[in-house]
């Protein structure tokens, strides 16, 4: 017979993941749970598993550990950053405002926006720094040398299938290549099809999220992403992320846009003197409850 844990439900504009407090709980295998608690019919569903626990660096109020449904751990989640600063301030668990929060790309600060009961409603998230191949910082360039086999940031093409695409490559802790389609609907684009072969072309040894995106006339990016390691979502946090920096990179956008995605609209401003991208959305918890696991 398992153990008893308590789990909270809770989405970012429709990117839903499992959250469980470790302070609480001592989860041993967050892979496996990962997997067992996502599969939707037969057990909570959603795109993953977060860790909400004890940060191990003195710069840091809490940290989050997040699994994809496939198992796999992710480096960022913006969505998922937001909902964990609604659990910790919602649930007692801390009164600060801004949160510092220890994730695997570094600390994040999570500035709080209450409603009329005292409940976060929104988060505006620094994201800290785009990195991209052609930025001014010698670390950067070096690691997109190396993990992305020399391919310029800007205007990268590559083949998947019996197409090639122009696109974007972005990193916001972790990788994007936002592609922006000219001539195509992005609401009926082949996103599985494209998007699961390009997660795994040969110039991305560690995968990579892949965005499709039309400029609507209103300025508003309509956005559509296939997750590394979750495959489609209703939104990416660090996706809408990425795909502004890019609009604006090339052009079609300026240093601020709402990005529209399948679950909902996020604002991003790319700060022209730090660099940084700040995120603001909403963050919601759909249920909670308790599941028995080994």
């Amino acid at each position: 017979m398992g153990k008893k844990i308590r789990f909270t439900k809770m989405h970012g504009a429709g990117n839903d993941y499992i959250y469980v407090n470790t302070l609480i709980y001592n989860i041993e295998n967050p892979a496996e749970l990962s997997v067992e608690l996502s599969r939707p019919h037969f057990s909570i569903g959603s795109d993953g598993l977060i860790l909400i626990g004890k940060a191990d660096r003195p710069d840091a109020d809490f940290s989050m550990r997040i699994f994809n449904n496939d198992g796999s751990e992710a480096m960022m989640c913006g969505n998922g950053t937001r909902c964990v600063a609604k659990y910790l301030h919602d649930k007692g668990l801390t009164d600060k405002n801004p949160i510092r929060l220890q994730t695997l790309s570094g600390v994040k600060v999570l500035t709080l926006h209450l409603n009329g009961a005292g409940l976060v409603e929104t988060v505006t998230v620094d994201m800290g720094e785009a990195m991209l191949k052609d930025a001014d910082d010698e670390a950067v360039r070096k690691y997109v040398d190396e993990q992305y086999k020399g391919q310029t940031g800007v205007g990268m093409t590559l083949t998947a299938g019996d197409r090639s695409f122009l696109g974007t490559f972005v990193s916001m802790g972790n990788p994007h290549f936002v592609i922006f389609l000219d001539d195509e609907d992005v609401e009926t684009f082949p996103l599985e099809h494209y998007g699961r072969l390009l997660e795994h072309h040969e110039v991305f040894p560690q995968r990579c999220n892949i965005e499709f995106a039309n400029v609507l006339p209103d300025g508003t990016i309509r956005m559509r992403v296939w997750e590394r390691g979750s495959g489609i979502t209703l939104a990416c946090g660090t996706g809408a992320c990425a795909t502004a920096v890019a609009a604006s990179l090339v052009g079609v956008r300026g240093r601020q846009s709402d990005v529209l995605m399948d679950g909902g609209k996020l604002h991003i401003e790319w700060n022209a003197l730090t660099n940084h991208v700040m995120m603001t959305g909403p963050a919601a918890i759909s249920f909670e409850g308790e599941v028995e696991v080994e």
